[in-house]
């Protein structure tokens, strides 16, 4: 197995792009090597089996998704309130707006998901763990609300993004934006 960790980055950011664009059934150690320019054969030296690079595209989705400590930090001055929980989810909107190709690699795992029992246990606690640092993240943050609070937010953002990201001009930046304002507003108690 190769251990060139920045050739490995790169093909699994070329699955993330043909997942996005041409579903699980496009993902082929060739159409990764194709989109990543490297020579046919490369893949397989780095994943076992298709079932191998599919586990490991949902760690990396992950990395790419996670905000850097320092974005972080800024989004955070202002004091805990329903108002920033409105900014906080509209900047999470954005992020994964910007991250669109990821995002839709991760619909696309989910949908896989559904027909591979290994798959759907890897994601299912990669989903778990970001689900649990977000309530984590949230209530020691001093936001308000509570566990149930973070998990309706994720599940409404997660529809929301869905629409938004597969069914364009569905749902205008306007409209996204005053629907994540509704959704907190009705969700989360005032401070």
């Amino acid at each position: 197995m190769a251990r060139n960790p920045e050739r490995r980055a790169a093909l699994l950011d070329a699955a993330i792009e043909v997942l996005a664009d041409e579903g699980a059934r496009g993902l082929t150690f060739r159409a990764v090597d194709s989109r990543a320019g490297v020579p046919t054969g490369t893949s397989s030296n780095y994943f076992t089996d298709r079932d191998h690079l599919l586990s490991q595209v949902a760690d990396r989705i992950f990395v790419r998704l996670t905000p850097d400590p320092d974005s972080m930090d800024t989004a955070m001055r202002p004091e805990p309130s329903r108002e920033l929980v409105v900014e906080l989810m509209r900047w999470l909107a954005r992020r994964m707006a910007a991250e669109r190709t990821c995002y839709l690699g991760l619909f696309e795992l989910r949908l896989e998901a559904t027909r591979r029992p290994e798959l759907r246990s890897q994601l299912t606690s990669v989903l778990r763990a970001d689900l649990d640092q977000n309530v984590r993240f949230h209530l020691d943050s001093g936001l308000p609300g509570d566990g149930d609070t973070v998990r309706l937010l994720y599940f409404a953002l997660t529809g929301l993004l869905l629409d938004h990201l597969t069914v364009p001009g569905l749902l205008s930046d306007g409209d996204l934006d005053d629907l994540i304002e509704t959704v907190v507003t009705r969700i989360v108690p005032r401070s």
